[in-house]
């Protein structure tokens, strides 16, 4: 819903809305984030872990051109179906650095909460996720920073603190840039001016991980268990709107208390029919 709904104000009649906090007509269309979400959820129903060649495997099978892919994961998963080595091809993209994007971080949050009862293993697991499609450190480590976030906020105590959640990410992460970032979301959470968080954090504008991460870990821990604020909050600086309200709909939903607005449901595309449970 985070990932359909912010999709929408990149719609420039609907821009005016955010102001107003209004949503457009629906149906709200998701984007490439929920479908590869899809294939984690699939793969871990399957399986109970991450198969990155079966996650590779879903990834290029679903992949639908018209959802908004990069076009750098789209040639990927182009030449996976033809039968290339997803290895190999995620490995050399950009002069063989790997992809530093927050694709890996954008279809994660349904992970963490698969492993509500165990954070490490939600870390760990996102982490093997990310290979298949991006190798760069900071991508890696996106995924997993989210990943802890929704496993934490999805928690049989109910979700944390915002400052335990932060703290708590922070704890499970490797040094990186995304981890700097997380440690300024932390020291920013009371805050009141988004838009300046989002200039010292980032949100998205780059399309990379440690431009995107903190910002939206940001704000789903301020308004854990409530789903409609922290989407407003996530959406109305703009930047890369689907994918951090992707993250933050993942993080803030995962707990109990943040079931979002009925009247959104209703007005989100349904999930494809291939997704186990839907």
């Amino acid at each position: 819903m985070g990932d359909a709904l912010g999709s929408q104000f990149f719609v420039p009649v609907n821009r005016p809305l955010l102001q107003r906090r209004e949503t457009p007509p629906g149906p709200w269309q998701w984007t490439d984030d929920t479908e590869m979400a899809c294939s984690v959820v699939a793969v871990l129903a399957a399986h109970h872990r991450i198969d990155q060649d079966e996650l590779a495997r879903s990834f290029a099978e679903h992949h639908d051109f018209d959802r908004g892919y990069g076009p750098a994961v789209n040639r990927l998963l182009r030449l996976v179906r033809e039968g290339g080595d997803w290895r190999e091809l995620s490995a050399a993209l950009f002069h063989g650095q790997g992809s530093w994007g927050n694709g890996a971080a954008m279809r994660i949050a349904p992970l963490g909460a698969w492993y509500a009862d165990d954070p490490e293993q939600a870390t760990h697991q996102a982490e093997i996720s990310a290979y298949p499609t991006h190798q760069h450190r900071e991508a890696v480590v996106g995924a997993m920073a989210v990943a802890a976030a929704a496993a934490l906020a999805a928690g049989p105590d109910g979700p944390p603190s915002g400052e335990a959640l932060l703290d708590g990410v922070i704890d499970l992460v490797p040094k990186s840039a995304v981890a700097a970032g997380l440690q300024r979301a932390r020291d920013m959470l009371d805050y009141g001016d988004v838009g300046t968080v989002a200039a010292v954090l980032g949100c998205g504008r780059r399309t990379a991980a440690h431009d995107t991460v903190p910002f939206a870990l940001w704000s789903a821990a301020r308004a854990l268990g409530d789903f409609e604020r922290a989407f407003w909050t996530t959406a109305q600086v703009g930047g890369d709107v689907d994918t951090t309200c992707a993250i933050v709909g993942g993080v803030v939903a995962a707990g109990r208390a943040g079931t979002p607005p009925e009247e959104w449901v209703r007005q989100t595309e349904e999930l494809p029919g291939w997704v186990p449970g839907r």
